[in-house]
């Protein structure tokens, strides 16, 4: 459970990105605003963001209630699904008004992520939203529909670990007056987080847990955009950090061979404590295909509905639901 600050913020928190990386069990959450920091929201536009390590990711933005953001907390501890849980918002809305309510959720169902949106018609322009598989970018007050698809090239074009993916995010939407109320400062924003939780974190004590902002009563133009600061801030703890796949997890320990048709062969050989463990089969954008239980040196796998995914990914769970290894391989 999380606990909020009571009551409502009035500023409208701006561009934001939740994501998963259902491989390598990830879970993010990205954002900035032309909100500052005060002793209500000390770390400014991270206020909308609630990361649930093992189930998913919520924002809730826009005329940000507190009510909102607890209530769509426990709606996924419940198991709703991520359009479940908009739907009731959009019904139960604390304030009676979702229409200047803007949400992005997903969630990882079991290696299967769901994501779903929603921008209120009063909003404040420019508003947008986007949701796929495995991710859902949202904003308000927008210089425009060029910051989103910015943010969106960037996520689908990075590569590596997902705290790398989403700082690209948001250094897509670094422009002067991304968010209109900033133009004024000369930045994009006056806040910017970012977070990333891991399957067995706990919600206080994520991976990564990393923010900048500048004071709600500050005067003048801002030194530096606080999405630089926070790449900086970002840099400095990759330094202290293992993130690449090699040092997250053990290094890949499987051999993958074509075997008869369209079969596949799976070498177990030079991997420990591999019998009973769970192989997890997913395609490039982390759709789950298979998942079954290895029970010998050698497992022929046959493959369906991958027409078309020639890179495949596959990830090895212990008993216990520790990684054992993970890589890719082709068909």
């Amino acid at each position: 459970m999380i606990g909020f600050a009571l009551g409502r913020v009035f500023s409208q928190d701006t561009f934001s990105i939740v994501a998963i990386d259902s491989v390598n069990g990830l879970f993010g959450s990205a954002g900035a605003s032309c909100v500052g920091s005060s002793s209500s929201y000390p770390h400014g536009a991270q206020i909308l963001s609630d990361v649930i390590p093992g189930i998913g990711v919520i924002h809730t933005q826009a005329a940000w209630m507190s009510a909102n953001q607890q209530n769509a907390h426990n709606w996924m501890m419940m198991g709703l699904s991520p359009q479940q849980i908009i739907d009731s918002l959009v019904v139960n809305d604390a304030g009676g008004n979702p229409t200047v309510r803007q949400y992005g959720i997903i969630d990882y169902n079991s290696g299967h992520p769901r994501s779903a949106a929603y921008t209120g018609v009063n909003c404040s322009d420019y508003k947008n939203d986007t949701a796929h598989l495995n991710y859902s970018i949202q904003g308000n007050i927008l210089m425009g529909q060029k910051i989103l698809d910015s943010m969106q090239v960037r996520f689908l074009n990075a590569a590596g670990f997902l705290g790398d993916r989403l700082m690209a995010t948001l250094q897509g939407a670094k422009v002067v007056g991304a968010d209109t109320r900033c133009a004024v400062r000369g930045t994009s924003s006056q806040s910017a987080f970012i977070r990333v939780g891991r399957m067995t974190d706990a919600a206080d004590s994520l991976y990564c847990d990393l923010w900048m902002a500048y004071p709600t009563n500050y005067s003048g133009p801002f030194p530096v955009d606080p999405i630089d600061s926070l790449q900086t801030l970002y840099n400095l703890w990759k330094t202290t950090t293992s993130v690449n796949g090699a040092k997250l997890f053990p290094p890949s320990e499987i051999k993958v061979y074509r075997g008869e048709g369209e079969s596949l062969v799976f070498d177990f050989s030079l991997c420990r404590n591999y019998l009973q463990s769970n192989l997890q089969i997913f395609d490039i954008t982390g759709r789950s295909l298979k998942e079954l239980r290895v029970t010998s040196r050698f497992m022929t796998v046959r493959l369906t509905g991958t027409a078309g995914s020639r890179i495949l990914l596959y990830r090895l769970a212990g008993t216990d639901g520790s990684y054992l290894c993970s890589g890719k391989f082709c068909r």
